[in-house]
């Protein structure tokens, strides 16, 4: 026996063998041969734009380490240049430093005082940001209103290093079936030689008449039932039998599943079910149908004409039991129209093009009657292309093709793809947060813009611009009007429109919304232009045109255009962030272009949420993820950023200052224990607990007003303006510190007794002014504090008292552990002046004042604004 192998014989991923101890097969279309190969766009390394800002950062920083190092290097050697100030009497140098290479000895200081100032760079923040990261992510999981009761799962953290970027996304990208719609195909209504059904049946009448159709009555009986057989036998459904339990059953009625590739076929075979034709499954090459009269038919199944995405149809061709031969076909109607008597299709054409703008999906039915010998050489042709070794595809089409012509057109289904619950009120809330919503997908055009009219992506009152294959034609000159339109659509959004001058960041959307409609035809157009164009320009007015829409509609995209839309966007003058949500395998490769890719787990398989940096239930999800979560981690990460730059600052300056006053001798200012323990312990928990659990504006707030989101965006709190305040105040405090303590040390005899306090009791004044500042500091822009922030913050402060008491009176008199004792004592012996005690007081509120003072102004303005909204 000789058989070809065709697609019949596929067994797809993840099939089970059931009923048969074992089959011989081969496996192809493997590796980088799979669909979802092909398909596949290779992963990037994605960074955030608060690590490029760090970097940034950095360079400043490390510029300032250098100076300072080279500046004291450059003053001691100028210092030195005094004979008793190199070489006093009471520190003679050896032989050996007289003759050591001078330009070495100022290499060796410079290093030095590398050493002294390197904990400007804070090098303990990258630990403290990948912590943050990371235990920040479980907030997202732990969400229960991101809990979905249906699918019994929450949100998913695939990677945490991006989670302030989902407070900077500018553009969405968006599939719709599935991610839109809930991927739950429902029989809506059909037409039958232009009569429209709906709602109920009865077994007797058959199908209740419609109120308000476009053709009013019934057809005749026989094509109703001729129609419903078409539905039951034109698809590749598979009977599942329930399994046999003890007990009640939910559903006693059903005691089978239908299963199919496609969920249009299932609702398509539960619609004729609703309404009295039940398919009952294929046996020997027989299906089976239970008719209105509860009569079992049997249908010989003689060839199946299988779908594929050019012809965009199916066929199947049957021998009824008096041997009678039938071809059933459904397909799209551009399939279908061309190959039924012209006479047939306008009746029907009206409730397709109406089922259409309503947002369902629409399928056309037809059939023929084949004579046995129009059968017998259909067969022959089938048999001799199934068994061609070459172009075996072609010929298969060609005589699908012959097969299915001159058929007779029966009417047509609509079937609804629901769509997500919260749908629209997200799609606005995104849009009032000053994004850009585009919908990428693979839908006909009219069934993909009445659901973009329905999720409000478009308003009434938008103007849509096409560029399909409707509008730029079929002709061989199409890339002429191609790029009249596009000079069309240039003109009247960017050269007509005045520069928005000034106004609300991110106000694309002036006296008029427009919004754009492009096909996958007309894009690889505009993305592969033909050499003879001369169409180089294409890509950027097309570019200029989207990003002036407020919104836009890719249909009939295939998956790696999808992936060429965000790429395109994403590459644009700003690096706009980015974010990409889908649910199938289709949308994998425009999820890993996406700076941000956001996977829905969805019924079209986990390889979405699996290949995403965040999976969510809903789309309506995303409202909270991004305006909520997204906006919180921003603010806290940049907070974070700053401070520990503004602590570092503070920390090094007045060592820096202490140079000028202790003959550029590399003397530190602090003990070695301080300037271990100032970033591990004293300084690191408070930031912490604040970057993980502050909320300047509450959650409720942040998800009910959209427009809050846009005070952040473009990366606001770290950009050179808000960093160049934070050293400047930095450098203040640092200023404070260091002269403050050193005008108390004006008169260096601080008690009663006459003692003096000496270098390390300065040093430690500073360094205690220093921690109960920075401190307090980050106490003053906590605005939602909980047991946690106090237990860090005042810990600190009072670990930071103890250790020093236990470092300069405990552990110090063990001497055989430590070879010096210069802290012996110091702090406590410095606590017993009440000159100190005042000094740290007063020059803790001298450095905090300008941030009180601006506190209380913004709070005087916050006031004020309230009262006059009120007023209005």
């Amino acid at each position: 026996v000789f058989r070809s192998l065709g697609p019949e014989n596929l067994l797809l991923k993840g099939a089970t063998l059931k009923n048969t101890k074992k089959i011989y097969g081969v496996a192809v279309y493997t590796g980088m041969e799979t669909k979802m190969a092909l398909n596949y766009q290779g992963k990037s390394q994605k960074r955030s734009a608060v690590e490029k800002s760090i970097n940034a950062f950095l360079i400043v920083y490390l510029c300032i380490l250098l100076g300072k190092a080279t500046v004291c290097t450059t003053l001691k050697y100028v210092w030195q240049s005094n004979p008793f100030n190199d070489e006093p009497w009471y520190n003679e140098k050896t032989k050996k430093e007289r003759e050591t290479f001078k330009v070495l000895r100022m290499f060796t200081d410079f290093l030095s005082f590398m050493v002294l100032f390197n904990f400007i760079i804070p090098v303990s923040m990258y630990v403290t940001v990948e912590m943050q990261k990371f235990l920040g992510s479980f907030f997202i999981s732990w969400d229960k209103e991101m809990y979905d009761e249906e699918i019994q799962e929450g949100a998913l953290v695939n990677t945490s290093d991006l989670n302030e970027e989902l407070g900077q996304v500018e553009y969405v990208f968006t599939d719709k079936t599935g991610t839109l719609t809930e991927n739950s195909m429902e029989f809506i209504e059909c037409c039958i030689d232009g009569h429209k059904y709906k709602d109920c049946i009865s077994e007797v009448d058959g199908f209740c008449q419609s109120d308000g159709p476009l053709k009013y009555g019934k057809a005749e009986k026989s094509r109703e039932e001729l129609f419903l057989r078409a539905l039951c036998l034109c698809h590749t459904v598979q009977i599942k039998e329930a399994d046999q339990v003890d007990g009640l059953m939910a559903h006693p009625e059903r005691k089978y599943t239908y299963i199919s590739s496609s969920p249009d076929e299932i609702a398509l075979v539960k619609g004729a079910e609703k309404y009295g034709f039940t398919f009952l499954g294929l046996e020997n090459d027989f299906m089976k149908i239970r008719n209105q009269k509860n009569e079992t038919e049997m249908y010989q199944l003689l060839h199946v004409l299988n779908f594929d995405p050019v012809r965009r149809r199916m066929s199947v061709i049957v021998r009824t039991t008096t041997g009678k031969l039938l071809l059933f076909c459904k397909g799209a109607d551009s399939s279908i129209f061309p190959r039924v008597q012209q006479e047939e299709i306008q009746q029907t054409k009206v409730h397709v093009d109406r089922n259409a703008m309503d947002g369902y999906r629409t399928l056309c039915v037809a059939f023929k009657e084949l004579t046995q010998k129009e059968y017998d050489k259909i067969d022959r042709q089938l048999s001799e292309a199934k068994m061609a070794l070459q172009d075996r595809e072609e010929k298969m089409a060609k005589v699908f093709d012959d097969t299915e012509a001159n058929m007779h057109l029966i009417g047509a289904t609509a079937v609804e793809d629901r769509l997500q619950e919260q749908l629209a009120e997200t799609i606005e809330a995104l849009h009032a947060a000053g994004m850009k919503v585009w919908v990428l997908t693979g839908d006909k055009m009219e069934t993909a813009k009445s659901t973009c009219y329905a999720c409000r992506l478009f308003q009434t009152s938008t103007e849509l611009l096409e560029l399909t294959a409707r509008t730029v034609g079929e002709s061989e000159r199409k890339e002429d009007r191609l790029h009249e339109l596009l000079l069309e659509y240039h003109k009247k959004l960017i050269q007509d429109v005045p520069k928005n001058r000034g106004g609300l960041k991110r106000s694309w959307t002036l006296s008029q919304e427009y919004g754009l409609i492009i096909d996958g035809s007309t894009l690889s157009l505009i993305l592969n232009p033909s050499q003879d164009s001369g169409s180089s320009n294409y890509k950027s007015i097309f570019l200029q045109i989207c990003l002036k829409c407020t919104a836009v509609l890719c249909c009939r995209m295939a998956p790696l255009q999808k992936a060429q839309i965000v790429r395109m966007v994403k590459n644009t003058k700003g690096s706009p962030i980015t974010l990409s949500i889908g649910d199938g395998a289709n949308d994998v490769s425009m999820i890993l272009e996406a700076h941000v890719g956001i996977g829905i787990k969805g019924k079209e398989g986990r390889q979405a949420s699996r290949n995403s940096d965040y999976a969510v239930p809903k789309f309506k999800h995303l409202r909270k993820l991004l305006l909520a979560h997204g906006h919180l981690y921003y603010v806290r990460i940049a907070h974070l950023v700053q401070y520990f730059f503004y602590k570092n600052l503070c920390f090094i300056l007045p060592q820096f200052l202490y140079q000028f006053f202790c003959g550029f001798s590399q003397q530190p200012l602090y003990d070695a224990a301080y300037l271990t323990m100032y970033n591990i312990c004293f300084t690191s928990l408070p930031i912490l607990a604040y970057s993980l659990l502050e909320q300047h504006i509450s959650i409720d707030t942040l998800t009910s007003d959209p427009q809050l989101y846009m005070k952040v965006s473009d990366n606001a709190m770290l950009q050179w303006r808000p960093f160049l305040y934070w050293t400047f105040l930095g450098a203040f405090e640092g200023l404070v510190f260091f002269f403050g303590v050193y005008f108390l040390f004006q008169n260096s005899s601080l008690e009663d007794n006459g003692k003096v306090f000496g270098n390390w009791t300065f040093g430690t004044i500073v360094f205690t002014v220093l921690v109960f500042t920075v401190t307090l500091k980050l106490a003053l822009d906590t605005r939602f504090w909980t047991w946690m922030n106090h237990f860090v913050i005042w810990g600190s402060l009072a670990f930071y008292v103890f250790f020093s008491f236990f470092w300069g009176g405990v552990i110090w008199q063990v001497s055989f552990l430590l070879s010096q004792q210069r802290m012996y004592f110091v702090f406590a012996h410095m606590l017993t002046s009440v000159s100190t005690w005042l000094a740290i007081i007063l020059l803790i509120f001298i450095s905090l004042f300008p941030e009180i003072l601006l506190i209380v102004l913004k709070n005087i303005k916050e006031k004020n604004h309230q009262v006059r909204n009120k007023m209005m």
